[in-house]
């Protein structure tokens, strides 16, 4: 079965339909001749999702835990009063009382789904929150936000040209990585050089935890040391986890506890996708793909068949058949019976303007930089250099201009603060200008900073981990991609070091309306707003005016009248759910 992004409870039943289909074909392969091996030796393929659901929303891994527990505080009891979890932050007044209100931090406090739907201000979400920047629990550092918000989790784990690289600056190699330095990190309390704490604290959890509370009972009240052994009689066949997945917690390490965690995590983290056909894969249910399906279109490259010559290659067969007069538009969900959104107010709709739109967005000058004439005429979106069909992103990273922009709005700063400020080389650069480590717990962070008035603190995304020592297994990636694929690199660090300077990584465009504020720092509420930033910066990069400007940008020749449509070309890659 494809995973789809679905609700939390009926997650379980995807897991259980799974075992399902599991058990019927074991029958049919067994026939009267053979007895399939007992569930306990072979587990259920798909328990490890389910599992991992389970600690995704575990409240207990927090550091402020660990203090309630050192303190005396039942390890059984997730109630602790935690503020930080209380409310929903949000871009008008928070949501009160939050999901996890009276609990500690866990990842689907800033990873949401359903949790807040019928709320005030609230609604869907593809696994991500609703803040500029995603709230921490307090600590002596003094800090009350992350320097980004969540990205949304929805399709994170799709295959890539390259290999996978993680968060907004590519700090992370792979989804285990990730989940790791989470659960030991600053989002759950932790400080840097805390990490053996946080690894101890969560394997004593897990060792601990007898099946009670809420949460346990949600999935059926095992106790997380039984689930992990995957054996017992009492484990419910939805949750049997298959060897692979197994572990005997009584003789396990810390270590070894912890990254049993993180195993089943990452399976739960990579089944996080949009809805899609069984067959191909190709995603069903945002007005694009069924405008696409209807047309008969094709949804995916064909073999050998880059992003971008699969992306041109739509262009002209859209313009054809337009041409000719043979295409459909979309008035209604073919997935629902009263043919709108499940969630999304706007109508299912793929007509005129959205087609304007798809076609903008296509579309790329006839040189690297938009000429007078073009400028003129708009209609150049030039969005398919970064984000082409049918992710609709190159898994690469790039400058757009958005931490220049939100460094010079800061007061006292103003236009050209950020052109001028100094940044250090490759030589002069020391690891205190770098992000804390464990090996350096009391790094100053100030270009993986909040910019603040009266500060030089900024976000300097990639510049921050490249051919930086505590950071080695994501270089190769990243090295790649800051030398456009060359292979072998002709470039020395210290120029690639230049070139990483505000780059971030390229988010996909799919249902962006349940993941709104845009941009890692989440400085943009609307679409059309982020529409006209790149019409801003489109301008700066052809005068020279943004610092390591990402070249593709001299490429945009949009006017006024060409942002409506585009954002409704956008919009209509929004997602329905199952």
């Amino acid at each position: 079965m494809n995973p789809t992004l679905i609700p939390h409870q009926p997650k379980i039943a995807r897991v259980s339909a799974s075992v399902l289909l599991f058990l019927t074909g074991l029958v049919a392969c067994s026939g009267d001749e053979s007895t399939p091996p007992p569930l306990a030796a072979t587990g259920t393929p798909g328990a490890e999702e389910a599992v991992g659901e389970r600690l995704f929303l575990e409240t207990r891994f927090a550091q402020a835990f660990k203090v309630f527990v050192d303190t005396g505080g039942d390890v059984n009891d997730p109630t602790i009063g935690d503020n930080v979890v209380d409310t929903v932050e949000t871009l008008g007044a928070p949501i009160t009382p939050g999901p996890f209100k009276g609990l500690s931090m866990n990842c689907r406090a800033c990873h949401l789904v359903d949790d807040v739907l019928d709320a005030p201000r609230g609604g869907m979400r593809t696994y991500a929150d609703f803040a500029r920047r995603s709230p921490l629990p307090a600590r002596a550092d003094g800090k009350t936000v992350a320097v980004r918000n969540s990205p949304p989790l929805v399709n994170t784990a799709l295959d890539r040209p390259g290999g996978v690289l993680f968060h907004f600056d590519a700090e992370f190699n792979s989804m285990e990585e990730l989940i790791a330095a989470t659960f030991t990190g600053r989002n759950f309390g932790w400080l840097p050089g805390e990490r053996t704490q946080a690894i101890a604290h969560i394997a004593r959890i897990v060792r601990s935890d007898n099946g009670t509370g809420d949460l346990a009972e949600e999935f059926d009240g095992t106790p997380l040391r039984v689930l992990f052994g995957g054996t017992d009689a009492s484990i419910p066949e939805e949750f049997q986890l298959i060897p692979e997945f197994r572990k005997t917690i009584s003789s396990a390490t810390d270590q070894e506890v912890f990254d049993a965690v993180v195993k089943v995590v990452t399976a739960y983290v990579n089944g996080l996708l949009f809805s899609q056909t069984e067959d191909s894969g190709a995603p069903i249910r945002s007005p694009f793909d069924v405008f696409m399906e209807i047309n008969g279109l094709p949804q995916a490259p064909s073999a050998n068949e880059s992003p971008i010559d699969y992306s041109r290659r739509l262009l002209q067969l859209v313009k054809s058949r337009e041409s000719a007069g043979t295409l459909q538009f979309v008035t209604s969900n073919p997935n629902r019976t009263d043919g709108q959104f499940q969630f999304h107010t706007q109508p299912f709709s793929f007509g005129a303007q959205e087609l304007a739109g798809l076609k903008m967005f296509l579309t790329k000058p006839a040189a690297l930089a938009a000429s007078p004439a073009e400028l003129t005429a708009g209609k150049i979106g030039n969005c398919v250099a970064c984000h082409a069909a049918p992710n609709f992103t190159d898994f690469k990273a790039h400058n757009t201009g958005t931490t220049q922009k939100e460094y010079d709005e800061i007061p006292g700063h103003g236009a050209g603060a950020f052109m001028n400020l100094a940044i250090p080389t490759l030589a002069a650069r020391t690891a205190d200008d770098l992000p804390a480590t464990e090996q350096h717990p009391v790094a100053s962070e100030r270009f993986r900073a909040v910019p603040a008035t009266g500060t030089t603190l900024t976000d300097l995304g990639l510049w921050n981990v490249f051919a930086n020592p505590d950071m080695r297994a994501p270089q190769p990636k990243i090295r790649a991609i800051l030398c456009d694929d060359q292979q072998p690199c002709p470039l020395p660090d210290a120029t690639l070091l230049d070139r990483a300077i505000g780059r971030f990584k390229t988010p996909g465009l799919r249902d962006l309306g349940h993941s709104e504020p845009f941009m890692h720092n989440g400085h943009f509420d609307t679409l059309e707003q982020i529409v006209d930033f790149y019409r801003e910066v489109s301008d700066l990069q052809r005068t020279g005016g943004l610092r390591n400007g990402d070249r593709e940008l001299g490429g945009i020749a949009l006017t006024v009248q060409d942002i409506v449509p585009l954002t409704a070309f956008l919009k209509a890659l929004n997602e329905d759910y199952q």
